[in-house]
């Protein structure tokens, strides 16, 4: 704060020296001139100069450019020259008028010049509330990409804890048993062995429980290049209803308690895509109906034209349905839709299907949304694909 002050004394004590050489400096020119100039000339001179003064030093040194320039104007061009006396009464009029005009016209410059360095200021002000409403939003959204990150990573933490520690521990409960009887007893020293169907069952559950750390593991590998854009599509003309009927035969074991209905157009055409992807989705879609529905009630599957050059397909069940403000959440990784209350064991899985399916269809250039059921009951799930166009190359990359 000294350091201001004394600066703007600095300046201030300038502006007075300016002023009072000025005026000397001024008076000094013109008098050189003689009788050539008159005291109006002089007057138009000596306020040029306090106007200049006002505007780069503000209105006090002004004032004494005004005063000095009144006591100036009077000593060296009003008669009596070379008095401070004013012997006509219209030079007195002359004078006032001229310290009237020298200070109104200092302090309007002045003034002006105030509005000036406000202005700039006010400028400045705003660029740094800009400049910090700017770093706020940057840390902000900082913020939110770390909140984001660290989500991620609970649910990832979340997906590995049970997907992969439960088989992981199935599988090292089945070997230690084996090993142990190899070895002819525990660790409590006690002797046992296993039969022949203890033993198998043992290896069944082993090689079950290393299908599913597989299948974990390439939801992983799939999710992360359908995120990195490197996912390579086979494309080729096929038949839909062909391809469903792929996916039925392979869900046989999950869909034994339901009943499965197809519906498709007879006039359905063939379509140019990656079969396996495609198989892939509709397969998720009918595990994900076998598993969130009761057993004995009915999965229908739709086949039809969609709107343009694309096919509609479709997987409904009878189950409870995913509620509206869930719907856009359901294709997030690791995310399974429950509803409030439920307390029921929760279905099996790894919570990467519908993502995988939502970024297959995506590559394809098709949607996938979630509908009510048509009886307003359950869950639709429906996804389109473009019929393809012949120009299209072979094989595609996305």
């Amino acid at each position: 704060m000294s350091g201001v002050w004394r600066e703007v004394s600095g300046r201030r004590w300038v502006g007075y020296s300016v002023a009072a050489l000025g005026v000397g400096v001024v008076t000094a020119v013109l008098k050189q001139f003689g009788g050539h100039i008159n005291p109006t000339t002089v007057a138009l001179a000596l306020l040029l100069l306090v106007l200049f003064v006002a505007t780069l030093w503000g209105s006090r040194p002004a004032v004494l450019a005004s005063v000095v320039g009144l006591v100036c104007f009077n000593y060296f061009y009003l008669p009596p020259v070379g008095a401070l006396t004013i012997a006509d009464p219209e030079n007195w009029v002359a004078l006032t008028v001229f310290l009237v005009v020298a200070l109104t016209a200092g302090q309007l410059s002045a003034r002006v010049r105030r509005r000036a360095e406000e202005a700039e200021e006010g400028r400045r002000e705003i660029e740094r509330l800009y400049s910090e409403l700017r770093d706020a939003f940057e840390r902000a959204s900082r913020a939110e990409a770390l909140r984001q990150s660290e989500r991620l990573k609970s649910a990832l933490l979340d997906a590995v804890t049970h997907d992969i520690r439960t088989p992981l521990t199935s599988i090292k409960a089945s070997v230690t048993t084996l090993l142990d009887e190899a070895r002819g007893g525990g660790s409590d020293g006690h002797a046992f062995t296993l039969d022949a169907e203890s033993r198998r069952d043992m290896l069944d559950v082993i090689n079950e429980e290393s299908d599913r750390l597989a299948r974990f593991v390439e939801g992983l590998i799939e999710l992360a290049r359908i995120e990195a854009g490197e996912m390579q599509l086979r494309r080729g003309w096929g038949a839909i209803d062909e391809i469903i009927a792929n996916v039925l035969a392979r869900a046989e074991k999950l869909t034994a308690g339901h009943v499965v209905k197809v519906e498709t157009d007879a006039d359905l055409p063939v379509v140019r895509v990656d079969p396996r992807a495609v198989a892939e989705v509709v397969y998720t879609l009918v595990d994900n109906a076998a598993k969130y529905s009761p057993e004995g009630t009915a999965i229908l599957i739709n086949v039809r034209r969609g709107e343009g050059a694309s096919v509609e397909i479709s997987v409904e069940d009878e189950g409870p349905g995913v509620p509206a403000e869930l719907r856009a959440r359901v294709f997030d990784k690791f995310f399974r839709a429950t509803h409030e209350g439920d307390t029921g064991p929760k279905p099996s899985g790894t919570g990467m299907g519908l993502a995988i399916a939502h970024g297959i269809v995506e590559a394809h250039g098709g949607h996938i949304w979630i509908e009510d059921g048509a009886r307003g009951a359950g869950a639709r799930f429906v996804f389109t694909l473009p019929i393809g166009d012949d120009d299209e190359s072979l094989e595609s990359g996305v």
